[in-house]
């Protein structure tokens, strides 16, 4: 595997950087200054991380994290977001970032590793399987 440089968005500008990227995941993010005022809002109230990958100087790759600890589970890292560009997938960059959390989880001492996955993103469900994931649990949901 390729060797990235994992960065951590931690100013606005670096925030708006990422947008291009996350939008790919998370179309119904309407523009920058609604991405940067979630972001920030996570941020404060869930410790939540926002980390990338750069190719050529822009970013292609980004994941949004956040460790907390449940009845369930105990202490664990979440995976909220994860999106490589379409131009990017499988150079290792998403994978760059999933070994970088899971490196995180355990210098933080969690006991688990975890995400939720749309159920149509077959592709991505054969990546998190290469990576030693598994299915173990149903997700569900419903708008209000």
């Amino acid at each position: 595997m390729a060797r990235f440089d994992v960065k951590t968005a931690q100013s606005d500008a670096d925030i708006v950087r990422v947008y291009p990227v996350m939008k790919e995941l998370r179309p119904h993010i309407a523009s920058e200054a609604v991405f940067l005022e979630r972001a920030r809002r996570q941020q404060k109230l869930l410790d939540w991380q926002l980390i990338y990958v750069e190719d050529a100087g822009k970013p292609v790759a980004a994941s949004g994290f956040r460790i907390s600890e449940w009845l369930a589970w105990g202490k664990a890292l979440y995976v909220d977001d994860l999106i490589c560009l379409e131009s990017h997938r499988g150079k290792g960059f998403a994978e760059a970032l999933m070994r970088w959390m899971e490196e995180h989880a355990r210098k933080e001492s969690c006991a688990e590793f975890h995400l939720d996955s749309a159920t149509y993103r077959i592709p991505a469900h054969h990546f998190y399987f290469r990576l030693g994931l598994s299915i173990t649990s149903f997700h569900f949901g419903k708008p209000l």
